[in-house]
């Protein structure tokens, strides 16, 4: 979908993370390093002062890239939403009782476009700043900044919650309260390295484990039980 029109559409600013090729950041980042190699250029005519800011444009231009994915349609399912590798996976006590909980690590390599897990209704949004520790640190957690957010799929609800790493220090969440999103929808991005946890009914029968690469949006993390008559038989792995 072209670029030229969003800011045009309802939504605003909004819609500039939602529907794209490319998150647009990484347009105004490579303009603006195009724009100092151009003037490096015009002053020194040196090739190798002049690369340094040509390649970090193509590195941006990269780096924002937000690719169409396949988003899975069946019964239960829950979608990872972001890309990135499984760091954690287990079930933890919280004040709502047990929850499955997996953790994702997104290097500076991965597609940091964020995506929902489920369909359903946004009921909280909350947002808490904190600090930049190495997303990879259990501690990181409850310290670096981060945002939550809880989805009513419907009989259940699904959180998951951007974390902010050493490198990340922006973190974007294009949805609101009262907001219905659908499974593999984009609601955000966080900038570089960075974390996203997915809290999820203690019920949930695990499609990955610690250690495997998932795809935001495409990958199936768990499945919840579906009543008898209402879907197939899941045959999932439990976590080992």
């Amino acid at each position: 979908m072209g670029i030229c029109n969003v800011g045009v559409r309802a939504g605003g600013w909004r819609e500039l993370y939602n529907e794209k090729d490319m998150v647009i950041d990484g347009y105004f980042y490579a303009l603006g390093l195009g724009i100092v190699a151009a003037t490096l250029w015009q002053l020194t005519h040196s090739p190798a002062l002049t690369a340094l800011p040509v390649v970090l444009a193509l590195f941006f231009l990269w780096f924002f890239r937000d690719p169409k994915r396949k988003v899975p349609t069946g019964p239960g399912e829950i979608v990872s939403p972001g890309d990135g590798v499984v760091t954690e996976a287990d079930w933890i006590e919280t004040a709502g009782g047990t929850r499955f909980r997996l953790s994702i690590f997104l290097s500076v390599f991965d597609v940091h476009v964020n995506r929902s897990p489920v369909a359903g209704t946004v009921r909280a949004v909350e947002h808490r700043a904190g600090s930049f520790l190495n997303a990879m640190k259990p501690e990181s957690v409850v310290m670096n900044e981060q945002t939550l957010v809880v989805i009513d799929a419907g009989g259940y609800e699904v959180s998951y919650k951007q974390i902010a790493g050493l490198l990340a220090r922006r973190i974007v969440s294009t949805v609101k309260v009262g907001d219905h999103v659908e499974r593999g929808q984009r609601v955000g991005l966080i900038k570089f390295g960075s974390r996203v946890d997915v809290l999820m009914p203690a019920d949930a029968v695990p499609r990955v484990k610690t250690g495997t690469r998932v795809r935001g949006g495409s990958t199936i993390l768990a499945v919840l039980p579906q009543p008898v008559g209402e879907a197939e038989h899941v045959v999932a792995a439990v976590v080992s």
